[in-house]
């Protein structure tokens, strides 16, 4: 991944994530569990319905320390099988 994070932001910062992915219930947990992992935390995320009902996004504020960390992040996330978009 070729980002230009460490020139946009000041490392240790909060970010937030949006999480787009299919409206199942286990998608806020799959997440979490993925981000504690990465990046250990107290999480609640907010979770809003698409207008069809069909998708799900879920917003997460994160605690990142570098570049490196941050696109490990998105990467990680996205792998997930409910997750469709990670921004």
């Amino acid at each position: 991944m070729d980002t230009h994070f460490d020139e946009l932001l000041e490392f240790p910062c909060f970010q937030t994530f949006k999480v787009m992915g299919l409206a199942d219930p286990q998608l806020p947990d799959q997440v979490i569990n993925r981000l504690q992992t990465l990046a250990p935390g107290d999480y609640h995320p907010t979770i809003r319905p698409s207008s069809k009902g069909k998708y799900h996004a879920l917003s997460l504020e994160v605690k990142v320390t570098s570049k490196e960390h941050m696109e490990s992040i998105y990467t990680e996330i996205a792998k997930l099988d409910l997750v469709r978009v990670v921004l």
